[in-house]
């Protein structure tokens, strides 16, 4: 009997596994993206503040390139806002329908009521 009560927990080590590692992928995207973005805008407050005009015109580039980094800095985040809720969504469905079970309980929930 002991064996059911535990029977989801495996895969969900495995897909908790997955998921950590995907955060970690993303989080180290985006933390190089917002380095690279902390250079350029080094490089363009230099370039501005020299006046030269071939540096002014190389700041076109360089904006462009920073915009598109911010672009790509929320789309990595609004991809792990997306994994995190399919996740604990996941996580709540599991927790519903008894699959993992905790304390004897089977992964009931109490409902409170709101009066």
């Amino acid at each position: 009997m002991e064996d059911n009560l535990f029977c989801g927990i495996g895969n969900d080590t495995q897909i908790e596994s997955k998921v950590v590692q995907t955060f970690q992928k993303n989080f180290v995207q985006a933390q190089n993206i917002l380095d690279r973005n902390r250079l350029l805008i080094n490089e363009i407050n230099q370039n501005h503040e020299s006046k030269i005009p071939d540096n002014l015109s190389r700041n076109v580039g360089l904006i462009r390139e920073l915009n598109n980094n911010f672009r790509r800095v929320v789309d990595l985040y609004a991809d792990l806002s997306n994994s995190f809720t399919k996740s604990m969504e996941g996580s709540s469905e599991a927790e519903s329908t008894g699959t993992i079970k905790s304390g004897g309980r089977g992964g009931q929930k109490r409902i409170r009521s709101s009066n």
